[in-house]
Formats: structure tokens, C-alpha cells, sequence
């Protein structure tokens, strides 16, 4: 298989793979996550348009209001602790019941406080409407169960994560079937919004299966109260970072609910889906590629410039790559595929998909950022897209309507990611990501192997 995809490429190329083990080591692992990512989102992508063409724009529109809904308190859930957490399991292996117990506790009551705000918010965000309350509310109640999430933690410490794909994917399989069934027996929406619930209940107690099979019983976790300090005095810069990104990427949905009623969230939340069904592309190229831009840094400047350079250029080629096409299509793909109910969402796709280029940069960015000693940035960043977000949604979405969400969405996404011209250091990444919109010099840098 591996030798039939090299033969398609250029003599070139071929010749540059087959001398270099660390590019068939890029390639191969690139695969991989193309493999798991492509099997999630062909069948996600298949089934969510049978729910949203029975469900309609309105009831769709709801489920995806409330999902939003719940996701700007999900960090709450987890504290920002994963990193901190995965870091501390790796480097003190003698303390890890402490570090594992201490995590649960604090996410067990992030998930509590978080829940609690949600009941909160949605009262006062819509009083008269009791069938959003109870949504968010079911779908709300899943943050309790955040905390098994430390599990998920100690495997990828130990880079044994293929057991939480088995699960997640097994899991993920299952709920797809659970919900076509759904749609066959014509279920109430309600059943909807239990299988979503469901989902996030039976992948924690798969965690739990897994852990007590593979390395022993939770009850030998152990809370140490100066540990919660040390790792709650260190986590809240991270925990403001994701909950200003959470911001940034759900705050549309939810300004639309608000402003224009379920229909509208029903129609954008359909153009939104399919314009970022490829995002976990350049997420893959970006993980796969990154490690040799590191090693390219111990050994040459020039060599980590050009590098980094060549994946920024990628990004922009293929960002037009879909962009382009779909600015054309867009009317057409979105009346096949979800009907005349939704056909409003088609111009919402044919703006919303040239985010995807900047989205596509940003990936590259933040790595770069990380790698630099520029993380607070990256919260300044997100701080500035959730902002100009809500303003411009504001702005736009009373003169544009849905319309106006999705060109609030581009406008923020672009500002964020250019914003770094003002912070010093990090100039030099604008000019990159400038030179990459330079197509012919672009192609130049990419075909010269």
C-alpha cells in the first residue's frame, strides 16, 4: 500500500522519501491519524445530516444551542490541568496515586461548579423557554464526570493511548448506530439529547474498565491537599486561556440562539460542520511534521527557518485548496445533502470556509509559539478572537443574520491569529505567515524538495 501511494508522487519526491527514514516516519504517522480521524468523521458526518434532516432546523438548532451552551463551562470540568497533570506522571512516577487522586478531586469539583453556572446562566439566558432548560441541562450534568478524564491522563503519560482510541472509537461507533437507529423508530428529540449523554457517561465507565484491567483499582488514589494548591496556583493561567478559546469558538452559536432562535443556530451550526470537517487534517500534518522543525532547531537556523516556513506555505495551499471549491459548491452541497430546510446555510458555508485557512495557520502558530517561550500569547491571542467575536457577532448579526455570524467568525479568526505583529518577539511569524500568501514564491518553496 505504502509503495502504490509513492508511486503516484513525482520522481523527485519519491527519491527524497525513500533516502530520508524520518520523512517515511512523518508520513506513516500522518496516516495513522488520518486512518482514526477519517473513520470518525465519515460516519459522524453521515449520521449527523440524517439527525439534522429529522430533527429540522429548529430542534437541531437547540441541540447544538445547548451543546455550545455546556462547552463554554467545560473548562471548568477539567481545570486546565491535562498538561500540568501529564507532565507531574511523567517526571515523579513514585507519586502517582497522589497526583492522579489529587487531579479527580479538583476536576470532580470543577465539574460541580461548572454545572452549577450552567443552571444559573441558562435561567437567566432564557426564563420562558423550559425545554432549552432541561436540555442544558441533561446535557450540563455530563461535566460531573469530567474527573474520570484523569485516567486519560495517566495512558497518555505512559504512551499507551491506543487503549483510549480502542474505547472512545468503539464507543463513538455505537452511539452513531444508537442514534440511526433513532431515526428509524422516528424517537422523540428528547432521545436525542439522551444519546449524547449517554455518550460521555459509557466513555468514562470505559475508562475506568480499561485503567482497572491494565493497571489496578481507583481506590488506591490518595488526595493530597498542598498538591490541589500547588497544581491550582499553577493551572489558572491555562484555565483563562481555555475558557477565552472557548469562548472564541462557541460564543456564535450561542449570540445566534439569543438573537435570531433555534432555526437560525439549526441552519449555521449545518454550514459550520461542514466547513470544519477537515480541520483535523492539518491538525495530523502539524503533529507529525513538528518534531523534525524541533530537531531542525538544534542543528540550524536557517534549516528550523525554512522548515517552518515550507509548513506555514502548506497550510495556506491547503486552505485555498478547499476554500476555492467550496466558495462555488457550497449552495449545491448543502441542498443534496440536508435538504431544502437548510438551503439558507449553503452562503453561510461559502463565507465560513475561508476561516479555515487562518484556522490552518494558527495550528502551526501556536506550536511555534510554544516552542519559542511565547505561551502567554497564546492567551492574549484567544482573549482578542473571543472579543472581537462577540462584537462583531453583535454588529453584524442584526444587519446580516446568519450571514453575519459567519463573516464575525473569519474577521476574529484572522485578527487573532495576525494579533501577534504587537507582541514583541513574535513579528516574525506575521511575516512568515505574510510571505506564505505569496503563491508563486510559495509553490516555489514547496516543490523544491
Amino acid at each position: 500500500m505504502k509503495k502504490y501511494f509513492l508511486n503516484l508522487l513525482p520522481i523527485n519526491l519519491q527519491q527524497k522519501i525513500k533516502s530520508s527514514i524520518g520523512l517515511q516516519e512523518i508520513i506513516l504517522n500522518t496516516a495513522w491519524l488520518f486512518g482514526d480521524k477519517i473513520l470518525r468523521m465519515g460516519v459522524g458526518v453521515i449520521v449527523g445530516i440524517w439527525v439534522a434532516r429529522y430533527l429540522g432546523p429548529d430542534m437541531f438548532g437547540l441541540l447544538n444551542y445547548a451543546t455550545a451552551f455546556v462547552a463554554l463551562f467545560g473548562v471548568l470540568a477539567t481545570f486546565g490541568l491535562n498538561s500540568i497533570v501529564v507532565r507531574d506522571l511523567v517526571k515523579d512516577k513514585d507519586n502517582t496515586n497522589v497526583t492522579l487522586g489529587t487531579a479527580f478531586v479538583l476536576q470532580l469539583c470543577g465539574g460541580l461548579l461548572g454545572y452549577t453556572l450552567i443552571a444559573l446562566a441558562i435561567y437567566f439566558a432564557r426564563p420562558d423557554d423550559g425545554q432549552a432548560g432541561i436540555v442544558v441541562m441533561i446535557l450540563g450534568f455530563s461535566l460531573v464526570f469530567r474527573c474520570i478524564d484523569t485516567v486519560r491522563y495517566w495512558f497518555e503519560s505512559q504512551v499507551q493511548s491506543k487503549y483510549i482510541v480502542w474505547i472512545e472509537n468503539g464507543i463513538f461507533l455505537f452511539m452513531a448506530l444508537t442514534q440511526g437507529v433513532l431515526v428509524l423508530v422516528q424517537a422523540p428529540f428528547l432521545a436525542f439529547v439522551w444519546v449524547n449523554f449517554a455518550n460521555v457517561l459509557l466513555v468514562s465507565a470505559g475508562l475506568i474498565f480499561v485503567y482497572t484491567w491494565r493497571v489496578g483499582m481507583m481506590t488506591s488514589w490518595v488526595i493530597d491537599f498542598q498538591y490541589a494548591k500547588a497544581l491550582l496556583k499553577e493551572c489558572w493561567p491555562l484555565l483563562l486561556s481555555g475558557i477565552a478559546i472557548m469562548i472564541y469558538m462557541r460564543i456564535d452559536q450561542i449570540m445566534l440562539g439569543q438573537m435570531l432562535g433555534n432555526d437560525a443556530v439549526g441552519i449555521y451550526s449545518v454550514a459550520i460542520r461542514m466547513s470544519e470537517v477537515w480541520y483535523f487534517i492539518p491538525v495530523a500534518i502539524v503533529a507529525s511534521v513538528f518534531p523534525s522543525i524541533v530537531n531542525a532547531k538544534e542543528k540550524s537556523k536557517t534549516l528550523y527557518k525554512d522548515r517552518l516556513q515550507k509548513l506555514y506555505d502548506l497550510m495556506v495551499l491547503m486552505g485555498l485548496s478547499v476554500a476555492i471549491p467550496m466558495t462555488f459548491i457550497s449552495d449545491y452541497l448543502i441542498f443534496l445533502l440536508f435538504g431544502e430546510e437548510y438551503s439558507a446555510a449553503g452562503i453561510v458555508l461559502a463565507i465560513h470556509i475561508w476561516a479555515g485557512i487562518f484556522v490552518s495557520l494558527s495550528v502551526v502558530n501556536t506550536k511555534w509559539l510554544i516552542l519559542d517561550g511565547f505561551q502567554k500569547n497564546i492567551f492574549y491571542m484567544a482573549l482578542l478572537g473571543a472579543v472581537v467575536n462577540i462584537v462583531a457577532n453583535w454588529m453584524l448579526i442584526p444587519i446580516f443574520g446568519i450571514k453575519g455570524a459567519a463573516l464575525g467568525t473569519v474577521i476574529s479568526q484572522f485578527v487573532s491569529l495576525f494579533s501577534v505583529v504587537f507582541y514583541r518577539g513574535t513579528k516574525v511569524s506575521a511575516l512568515r505567515m505574510g510571505k506564505s500568501f505569496i503563491l508563486n514564491k510559495t509553490f516555489y518553496r514547496i516543490l523544491k524538495v
